[in-house]
C-alpha cells in the first residue's frame, strides 16, 4: 500500500509543558486513522505538525513521501494543495452563501470555466445531500449542515488526504452518527486517507480502519476499534465505556 503521512518520534513542547512526547503513527491510502484521546490531549498540535504550521522540536514527518522539514514555503504550499481540512466550527464566511464559499475554495486552481465551476460545486454538494442549500447563507444552516458544507468545500479540491478535526463536537447523536456515516461515505468513494481527530468514541467506532490513543503526549494504545475498547487496562476501559 501506498503510505500517505507519517510521524515517527514527533515531540512537542510549549515552555514547560510537554504535550507531544513520543507520537508515531502511519496512514495509507484509502484509510481512515482515528486519533483519539481525551481534550487537551495534544491531538490538534499534532495534525498542526503534520501540516507544517506548528515546527516540532524533534522527530520526522512525511507527507506524500517528503520530509516537510526539508521542504521550502513554496513547496510546502505546494504539499498542502493535496489536504482536505475540515475544520471544527466548519469554518464558513458568514458573508458568502453556500455556493460562493465553495466558489471560494477554487480561486487558486487553474483557470476553469464558469460552467466548470458551476458544476464541481454542484457535485460536490451532491456527494453531501445538499444540493438544496446552495444559495442559503451559512446563518440558514444548522450545525449538522455547516460540517456537510465544510466537507464539501473540502472535497471540491480533490484532495489526497482529509484532516478531520473533531467533526461531530457540538452536534445531537442523530446528526454526529450522520456525520460519521458520511466520513465513512467519503472514503469509499474517494480512496483518500483520512485522519480523525476526536473524542467521541461512536464517531470512532463508525469510521476507524485503525486508532491509536494518546495519552500524556504519547501513543498509549493502538489496533482496531476492538481491539482497543476491549482492552483489560483500566484506563482505557473507562475511557471507553
Amino acid at each position: 500500500m501506498e503510505t500517505i503521512a507519517e510521524i515517527g518520534h514527533l515531540k512537542k513542547s510549549f515552555g514547560k509543558n510537554d504535550v507531544l512526547k513520543d507520537i508515531n503513527l502511519k496512514v495509507e491510502k484509502g484509510e481512515n486513522l482515528v486519533v483519539f484521546g481525551k481534550s487537551g490531549c495534544g491531538k490538534s498540535v499534532l495534525i498542526k505538525c503534520l501540516v507544517g504550521l506548528i515546527e516540532p522540536d524533534d522527530g520526522k514527518v512525511i507527507l506524500f513521501g517528503k520530509d516537510i522539514s526539508s521542504l521550502n514555503e513554496e513547496e510546502l504550499d505546494s504539499l498542502r494543495k493535496k489536504i482536505g481540512f475540515l475544520f471544527q466550527s466548519a469554518a464558513l464566511y458568514d458573508s458568502m452563501t453556500v455556493r460562493e464559499n465553495l466558489e471560494f475554495s477554487l480561486r487558486d486552481s487553474k483557470a476553469k470555466s464558469q460552467e466548470e465551476i458551476d458544476a464541481l460545486v454542484i457535485e460536490a454538494l451532491k456527494n453531501v445531500g445538499l444540493e438544496e442549500a446552495i444559495d442559503k447563507m451559512p446563518s440558514e444552516l444548522s450545525g449538522g449542515m455547516k460540517k456537510r458544507v465544510g466537507l464539501a468545500r473540502t472535497l471540491i479540491l480533490k484532495p489526497e488526504i482529509i484532516l478531520y478535526d473533531e467533526p461531530t463536537t457540538g452536534l445531537d447523536p442523530i446528526t454526529s452518527k450522520e456525520i460519521s456515516l458520511l466520513i465513512l461515505d467519503v472514503q469509499k468513494k474517494y480512496n483518500a486517507a483520512s485522519i480523525i481527530i476526536t473524542h467521541d468514541k461512536e464517531c470512532a467506532r463508525i469510521t476507524a480502519n485503525y486508532i491509536i490513543v494518546i495519552k500524556e503526549g504519547m501513543v498509549f494504545a493502538e489496533g482496531t476499534f476492538n481491539e482497543v475498547s476491549e482492552s483489560n487496562d483500566e484506563w482505557i476501559s473507562a475511557f471507553f465505556k
